[in-house]
């Protein structure tokens, strides 16, 4: 996560504010690399980049899509909604975990194919009106994508219902203001799984938290992230990004079907331990400075 945090930072630092929508031509390359989509459990299926992690959840009544990538993942989501079977015209639903480029890139395009409606976590609506120029962070670096307007906002522990499937938004924010999990229940033959979708809290600023104006619960939003996350009851889990659950070194592309793969409860708990070293480094850090 960290070095995913670092060529972020990296990236951010080669552009400007005076573009207008821009993505880092320099971004890292798993990032756009394609990947064969696959079965996680039950009616949840992997349909983004080697690293960019977008989901799609089959429903009775259309199809939820969580995460759409940068703007050229658009092409690799729609041919692997179709490599499964599944009719990309279908989706209903769109969603996300964080209003960044690189999760928000080919939201609108999607939108307006599909007709689909948009709900967000409300604190992240903002940043998605403007396309990422109000973000706290990115935006001060002219990294953005094409503005969306969002046709539901939610708060926390608000429902996203479609036919048989009901997603509990969480919010977890700090990475941005309106970064958000999704909780569901799946169920494979006889059992039943609870699915966690998990938006890490990975700190992406490399200077003071008081420093953040434009954002100033960012440090109190990190502390209590990092304490309802450990409090989530989850059988599988997943995430933003496939490198935040180690999805290349659990499978490789072509492996038969296995939920127990992402059953690791003790890696999602490390780690968030992990993360959680980070911002209480940085709180320390901060405290010596004032």
């Amino acid at each position: 996560m960290k070095k995913l945090t670092i060529l972020f930072l990296i990236c951010l630092s080669f552009w400007s504010v005076a573009q207008t929508v821009t993505e880092p031509k320099n971004n890292p390359a798993e990032w756009s690399k394609n990947y064969e989509p696959f079965k996680i459990v039950g009616n949840l299926y992997y349909v983004g980049t080697y690293d960019l992690a977008s989901y799609l959840i089959v429903t009775d009544k259309g199809n939820i899509l969580i995460n759409t990538g940068l703007a050229d993942s658009y092409s690799t989501i729609k041919k692997n909604i179709q490599k499964l079977g599944f009719n990309y015209k279908d989706i209903k639903i769109l969603t996300l975990t964080q209003a960044h480029y690189d999760h928000m890139g080919a939201m609108d395009q999607i939108k307006k194919e599909t007709g689909a409606k948009l709900y967000v976590d409300e604190k992240d609506a903002a940043e998605l009106k403007s396309g990422g120029k109000s973000d706290y962070e990115t935006g001060k670096y002219g990294v953005t994508f094409k503005p969306v307007n969002p046709d539901f906002l939610l708060k926390n522990n608000d429902k996203i219902k479609l036919g048989n499937t009901v997603l509990t938004l969480l919010h977890h924010p700090g990475h941005t203001k309106g970064s958000c999990s999704f909780l569901f229940e799946t169920k494979e033959g006889n059992k039943n799984y609870k699915v966690l979708i998990a938006n890490l809290p990975s700190i992406i600023i490399d200077h003071k938290f008081s420093d953040v104006k434009k954002y100033p619960t960012i440090q109190k939003d990190y502390a209590y992230t990092f304490e309802a996350m450990k409090k989530i009851n989850f059988d599988v889990w997943v995430a933003s990004h496939a490198s935040q659950f180690d999805l290349h070194q659990k499978r490789k592309e072509g492996d038969i079907y296995n939920p127990k793969l992402f059953m690791d409860k003790e890696n999602y708990f490390k780690k968030l331990k992990d993360l959680e070293s980070h911002y209480l480094e940085k709180v320390k850090e901060d405290s010596k400075k004032k």
